[in-house]
């Protein structure tokens, strides 16, 4: 495996564990919307397709969202902030 590869794939696992907890995390601030780099069964909410957060049904769908740390979405390959809803 190619070391940028290897290397974004570490910082997306890394994420994803870090938001574990998700609803505890929804209400800090500092977090945003994180699309594209979902595993699936591991988002945060509901999409267009679903409701509900773990129904994701294929990986890195791009409308498939979790929370992360603020600056870190930008940072890993195919991720994309989510704007919050006004």
């Amino acid at each position: 495996m190619k070391k940028p590869i290897l290397h974004s794939s570490l910082i997306a696992l890394a994420v994803l564990g870090i938001t574990a907890s998700s609803a505890a995390s929804a209400a800090k601030p500092g977090m945003e919307k994180c699309a594209g780099i979902v595993k699936a069964g591991k988002n945060d909410c509901g999409t267009s397709k679903h409701s509900c957060a773990g129904q994701a049904t294929k990986s890195s769908d791009a409308e498939e969202w979790v929370y992360v740390p603020t600056g870190t979405c930008d940072k890993i390959v195919g991720g994309k902030v989510v704007a919050a809803k006004k």
